[in-house]
């Protein structure tokens, strides 16, 4: 049994609130990572928002009545660490919810993204990421098991960093 999921966003509440309620989490697309989705969720509708902050509005909303005790919802958001700034801007609309972000490492993202969106006790952010870690380059004479555990421990470190505790 599944305990976290992620869902498109883009099919609206329909396509969520089915998986809200179970005692699981949900992550719902809203600003993902991959340079492709730049086309459609930064365009900008008539009232000035982007496409990425009305899924965010419609993630806050419909999170509100999932909050657990550490003040988050178990509905969360998918924002990619690729976007520093939207994600400062979607963490304004969305301050209830856990962001899951990729593209931390290999697609760009880095320590200023995670340090906007956590909150005062340094919580609120899952970064995940893959290539930087598992594809790292040796350096020196330094084995690829000896890379990846570097590139893991300063990905750790720029968490750790984020979050206030390093």
């Amino acid at each position: 049994l599944a305990q976290w999921v992620t869902v498109n966003a883009y099919f609206g509440a329909d396509g969520i609130s089915p998986f809200l309620g179970d005692g699981g989490g949900v992550f719902a697309l809203v600003r993902t990572s991959n340079t492709g989705g730049d086309a459609l969720q930064s365009q900008r509708l008539m009232d000035g928002r982007t496409i990425a902050e009305s899924i965010a509005e419609l993630v806050a909303s419909l999170g509100r009545s999932h909050l657990g005790a550490s003040g988050f919802s178990s509905l969360g958001a998918v924002v990619g660490a690729t976007q520093p700034r939207e994600a400062v801007a979607l963490r304004e609309w969305m301050p209830q919810q856990v962001f899951l972000m990729p593209g931390y490492g290999a697609q760009g993202g880095g320590l200023d993204a995670l340090t906007e969106c956590v909150d005062e006790q340094g919580r609120g952010v899952l970064v995940s990421a893959s290539r930087s870690v598992i594809y790292a380059e040796p350096e020196g004479g330094d084995t690829w098991q000896q890379a990846v555990a570097d590139a893991a421990r300063r990905m750790a470190d720029d968490v750790g960093r984020a979050a206030g505790v390093r």
